[in-house]
């Protein structure tokens, strides 16, 4: 079921609004199904999934908002191979594993919907419109990596993605799933 007033609209990375902000990390905390006291170990799990996309740069931030006000899920995106960007090396299985993949998958994103909006075909939404952004930056294709046995992957598979690399990193196995993009006109 679609929702009839919900619209995917692009942010730059950087102008989140207070409330939109609030909304977003909630949303990623509530997805990650971990529980952080306030403190150092928060901040950085949030810097590494999450705010490293929102400082601003070639960064595609796109937000699923239901009326005006309601974020009901998100999308944030880097549009270039992260084994090329110092930001991304604290996250090693790019280089060390995933190096040639990121090359023709080099879009990489990450996503999350709040509970309310799953399985209303706002994620795809949100799929589609980096997959445009990314093809229309000249990106070759887009990637995401996310745990083997993770919930998410037939979500993925239903968007065009297929498994096209894999890995152990921090004693989990880990995907590289990839989509092909078409050249931008």
């Amino acid at each position: 079921m679609q929702s009839r007033d919900l619209a995917i609209v692009e942010v730059h990375a950087g102008e989140l609004s207070p409330a939109e902000s609030a909304q977003v990390e909630t949303i990623f905390f509530e997805a990650s199904g971990r529980t952080f006291a306030p403190g150092p170990e928060r901040a950085v799990f949030r810097e590494r999934w999450l705010g490293r996309f929102l400082r601003g740069g070639t960064d595609v931030v796109l937000l699923a908002v239901e009326g005006t006000e309601t974020v009901a899920g998100y999308l944030v995106g880097a549009l270039e191979d992260p084994t090329q960007q110092p930001r991304f090396a604290d996250i090693s299985y790019f280089a060390r594993d995933f190096r040639d993949l990121c090359r023709r998958y080099p879009a990489h994103l990450h996503i999350n919907l709040a509970p309310a909006f799953r399985n209303r075909s706002v994620g795809v939404q949100l799929i589609e419109a980096f997959a445009a952004r990314a093809s229309d930056a000249g990106a070759p294709g887009m990637h995401v990596v996310t745990g083997k046995q993770a919930r998410n992957i037939s979500f993925y598979k239903r968007c065009g993605f297929s498994q096209v690399g894999a890995t152990v990193w921090s004693g989990s196995d880990i995907v590289f799933l990839g989509r092909s993009l078409p050249a931008s006109a």
